[in-house]
């Protein structure tokens, strides 16, 4: 089985830190004690710009929840036909050839949800299984992947789908000055990624570019560790929990989870040599780095998805993929780890071989 195509779609508003963080400052005016505070943060943050779904003034006309959860049922069908049509262009296979379908997102509710949506927006079969995800958060998108693997493994001549949709912008609480609050509004993007997952016995045309081969997957769990990332959910939708002990959790546990993966399967993590991490943010990524011993760009593509569109949840590891794939490909034969961690806490690693 393998990754047969992977691709990204955003919102057509982009906007440079600098704007952003102008916006953030007028609104919250005569608000946070220390304003400057709100510059250090996203000076910090590692982050060029950011897509939003809707142009920075259309923000201050969404008053409730339901609302902000509207605008994003639509976008994430607008945005999710995108992704998942390119996907599938780039690995080659047609729309007819998709089994199941994975969605995932952390930032809007529905039901229907969004691929039952999709399914009659795109004309996709009918027949299709179907597997909504809600509340992993920025770990979803490393699981949705692990999934459409199980997936395919049982029906190898068929096509797994995963997509993920996340509008980030649209869960900002105004009123919340918390620095997790402040540190969410400087590093969070909206976006969207899709990535089509091809069975042993799907056939595709003669010289489509192959993806790299799925191995092993591994998922682990950090017991009484819900409070570290998350979402205090009210009336008011959703209001960020984001601890400072997150780049510990990270420093302290990725290294061991991939190293078990690794050994489960008769590798060392000296034999890998493609790196497909989640953009959790500078501080995330320097423990990263930390808990893997990497130390010569191992994770350019991370930091740069970072910088260019900021964190997207669950969907930043599958843009980090996208990248590597276009741009980056290892040599054929070269061992590699996708992962990401997130809410439970707990952390997703897949094995790859290009």
């Amino acid at each position: 089985m393998r990754i047969a195509g992977a691709a990204s779609a955003f919102p057509k508003h982009y906007y440079p830190q600098a704007v952003l963080l102008a916006a953030l400052r007028e609104y919250w005016r005569g608000k946070i004690e220390n304003p400057r505070m709100l510059d250090q943060l996203h000076a910090h943050a590692g982050v060029d710009g950011r897509h939003l779904v809707l142009p920075l003034d259309r923000y201050y006309d969404l008053q409730t929840f339901g609302e902000c959860n509207r605008v994003w049922i639509d976008a994430a069908q607008e945005l999710g036909e995108r992704a998942i049509h390119c996907a599938m262009a780039r690995a080659g296979l047609d729309l007819s050839q998709i089994g199941a379908l994975f969605f995932v997102s952390v930032t809007g509710i529905a039901s229907p949800s969004i691929d039952a949506r999709l399914i009659n927006r795109m004309k996709l079969p009918t027949n299709l299984r179907r597997t909504p995800i809600f509340g992993l958060g920025c770990v979803a998108g490393a699981a949705g992947v692990a999934r459409a693997a199980d997936y395919v493994r049982a029906y190898p001549d068929q096509v797994a789908v995963l997509l993920s949709v996340e509008l980030c912008s649209l869960t900002l609480q105004r009123e919340d000055i918390s620095l997790a609050n402040m540190v969410s509004s400087g590093l969070f993007g909206d976006g969207a990624a899709a990535v089509a997952v091809a069975g042993a016995e799907v056939k595709r045309p003669e010289g489509a570019r192959c993806g790299p081969e799925i191995l092993a997957t591994g998922s682990v769990f950090y017991p009484d560790t819900e409070d570290v990332m998350g979402w205090d959910i009210s009336e008011k939708g959703f209001r960020i929990v984001l601890s400072r002990e997150v780049p510990e959790v990270v420093r302290e546990h990725l290294g061991p989870d991939v190293d078990a993966l690794l050994a489960a399967h008769g590798f060392e993590r000296g034999d890998v040599g493609s790196w497909v991490l989640h953009t959790g943010g500078p501080k995330v990524l320097e423990a990263a780095e930390d808990s893997l011993g990497l130390k010569n760009g191992e994770i350019q593509a991370s930091w740069d998805c970072l910088r260019r569109v900021g964190n997207l949840s669950s969907a930043s590891v599958l843009c980090v993929l996208e990248d590597v794939m276009l741009n980056r490909r290892p040599p054929p034969g070269t061992l590699g780890v996708l992962a990401a961690l997130g809410p439970g806490f707990c952390s997703e690693v897949v094995l790859l071989r290009w």
